[in-house]
This record gives structure tokens, sequence and C-alpha cells, in this order.
């Protein structure tokens, strides 16, 4: 299965998925890394590893359909089976989630529908439910929707921050989009 992963940050899911590929516990081909801005961790990551990448910079476009056509366009040249969201943090366009058959993998720091956007972790600790978790899901034209595939629980503890809560998250994270990952480069 061969995937464009697309980064905003440091690319910590990221870096799980190039370790697992290069353990040989995950059979997909990174073609390329992609960031939406200059300077991304996840980007330098991507170099490290001797991986592809591009930048199509938000800011450098006038309009976001702008912006959206040409992250298109660059990431339909790797033609990849799966677009993977890590960490990225721009919505796209239901064009771009077209071009590539639905086919745009997300995770989500919640147990969605719960919590949906930018903060779902602060979000959940505010309500004070006392379990949240991570979602792996197929993206489509709203916010933290589309079907999902896989989540796993997390306990809130009572001595958590959103900062220590989110990290406990993003461990499990990882490790489920991993096996999301290799059950998908598994199927028929």
């Amino acid at each position: 299965m061969r995937i464009v992963v697309l980064v905003s940050g440091t690319g910590s899911n990221l870096q799980a998925v190039i370790d697992a590929v290069k353990a040989g516990e995950l059979d997909v081909e990174i073609a390329a890394v992609g960031a939406d801005r200059e300077g991304t961790y996840g980007v330098e990551r991507s170099s490290e590893a001797g991986l592809e990448t591009f930048v199509v910079n938000f800011n450098s476009f006038p309009t976001r359909a702008e912006w959206d056509d040409a992250l298109t366009a660059r990431v339909a040249s790797y033609a990849p089976d799966v677009v993977v969201s890590s960490g990225f943090m721009r919505i796209v366009s239901p064009e771009f989630i077209d071009t590539f058959n639905g086919k745009y993998l997300n995770t989500h720091p919640a147990l969605l529908p719960a919590f949906p956007g930018a903060h779902g972790v602060r979000d959940a600790m505010a309500y004070g439910v006392k379990v949240t978790g991570c979602t792996v899901h197929w993206a489509d034209a709203g916010v933290d929707t589309g079907p999902i595939i896989a989540q796993e629980a997390v306990v809130i503890e009572d001595s958590d921050t959103e900062e220590s809560l989110h990290e406990r998250i993003k461990v499990v994270e990882r490790r489920l989009l991993v096996s999301t990952l290799a059950t998908l480069a598994a199927a028929p």
C-alpha cells in the first residue's frame, strides 16, 4: 500500500509509521511526506529518514481553494492508495477527498463523535468525562466526521493536565495508527 503522509507539526505519529516500516512491522511504502507550512519537524524527520518531502505552504496562496488545488495536485502526483493526515491541522475540500476516493485517513485525540475539532483533549477535560481516547477514521467533508475505523479509550486520571493527558493519548494514537495501516495494507 502506497501512502502520502501530511503533517503540520512535530510528526510523532509519522515517526511511529516510519519506525514500523523500517522494523518490517508495517508493509507500506511512504511515497512522500507533505506539510502545510515551512519548518515543521515532521518534514525534518522525514528528510532524516530519507523520504521525499514537500511543502504546500498555506500562507503562499491568496485563497484556500487555490491552496487546496495545489495540495491536491501535489499529493496526487505520488499516486497514493491512502493519504494519511498525521496531525495535519488544515481542513481539506470535498474535492481533495474525492480525488483520493475517500481514502483520507485521520487520527483524532478523542473518542469521536465526542469532542471533534482542534481541542479534543481540552474539551474532554472541560466537560468532565472520566474516559476519552483516540480515533482513527476516514475523513469526509465534515470536521472530524466520517466512518470510524478504530478507537481506543484512555482513562483521565485525577492528576492529568491537558498536556499530560494528550501525551498519554498520543502513545495510544501512534499504536492505533500503525495497527490500522497494517490492517488496511493486508486487506485484499
